[in-house]
């Protein structure tokens, strides 16, 4: 995926007491080089290296809370991540409503002032509501959209294809294809994917699959195929970063990342330099982290509401946001569920 090089800094607007609340991460190797860091003028690089996918803190009206917002964003910017995703799962795109959406895109954009590229989710049912979407995120800012399958209604390969070849056709932006088959019930055919990559209607994949299989079809086939350059491969998980870096994969999209994005750093720098012991032992402890998504009763919550509810958590234990409300009908935490995530936190040095 291409993107044009970001511009210097134009100022970002300021948070009061932010400075006060943002956690240091400990590090114990110097980050990978930020993707787009390239000065010269017109330059364009390859999207790599860690893109968390950002959390949309809300207040207790469920309100976007855009000072909660922009503190997040710069403890990811300080921690020396490489992109940022917006108004994907785990920022409860599906929630929010389209003035939610656009205000988030406007507030981040604005905010980062081109210090690195800045991706938004356009996802809908279908190819006339997606193109809105795209239309809306790219007015407001975004470098790049990222998009689904159609989902609600019963699609054909041959109809996915359209449906990304029209919405390249109409976006001034790169697409990124999302394979996401747990949410769209759609499994995206590496065969389809790599189609399209060549004939540049696909900019990247983020893989949200869990199919390792078609993960490495996909990273082999973009790097051997003649018609395929820039192009993207990004994985969605967080447990198995090492493992995909390995396999040639450009990068990583997780959402444990905003609870330690020095972690997810330090990894991807790791397995760049080649020392993959080290990068082994973090990836195991960011294993062991992940493990919070888990503390919510499935007895009266989704697994959804367990994951986003913790990472929220523990955003709100670490200082970053106010408050850790997830958006309706999506069942809070308990008091004694927050209290474990605290201990995730302890265990892996973040508290």
């Amino acid at each position: 995926m291409t993107l044009p090089a970001p511009s210097e800094p134009q100022g970002r607007a300021g948070v009061e007491g932010a400075s006060a609340r943002r956690p240091a991460g400990p590090s114990t190797v110097a980050p990978s080089t930020p993707a787009f860091s390239v000065p010269e003028a017109n330059d364009q690089k390859k999207l790599t290296g860690v893109v968390p996918p950002v959390c949309t803190p809300l207040t207790p009206d469920r309100e976007v809370d855009v000072r909660s917002l922009l503190r997040l964003v710069d403890h990811l910017v300080e921690a020396g991540v490489h992109g940022l995703f917006l108004l994907g799962s785990t920022s409860e795109a599906a929630y929010l409503t389209d003035r939610q959406r656009r205000y988030v895109v406007e507030a981040v954009v604005a905010h980062v002032g081109g210090q690195l590229p800045v991706l938004a989710g356009a996802i809908d049912m279908t190819t006339p509501r997606v193109l809105d979407h795209v239309a809306a995120v790219t007015d407001a800012g975004a470098d790049a959209v990222v998009v689904t399958a159609p989902f609600y209604t019963r699609t054909h390969p041959a109809e996915i294809a359209r449906h990304y070849r029209l919405i390249a056709a109409a976006s001034s932006v790169p697409v990124v294809a999302y394979d996401l088959p747990a949410s769209v019930h759609t499994k995206l055919p590496s065969d389809l994917v790599l189609e399209l990559a060549a004939e540049g209607v696909l900019a990247g994949l983020k893989d949200s699959s869990g199919d390792l299989g078609g993960f490495r079809t996909v990273v082999t086939g973009a790097r051997v195929h003649p018609d395929i350059t820039g192009f993207s491969v990004l994985t969605g998980s967080e447990l198995f970063v090492d493992s995909a870096l390995a396999l040639g994969a450009d990068g990583a999209v997780p959402g444990l990342a905003n609870v330690d994005p020095h972690g997810y750093v330090r990894l991807d720098a790791l397995c760049r330099a080649g020392d993959w012991e080290r990068a082994r032992a973090e990836q195991e402890r960011l294993c062991a982290l992940f493990g919070l998504v888990g503390v919510g009763d499935p007895a009266r919550m989704g697994g959804s509401s367990s994951a986003l509810g913790a990472f929220k958590a523990a955003l709100y234990l670490r200082g970053v946001i106010e408050c850790a409300a997830t958006a309706e009908p999506q069942v809070g935490l308990s008091a004694d569920e927050v209290e474990r995530v605290g201990k995730f936190l302890a265990g892996a040095g973040l508290l």
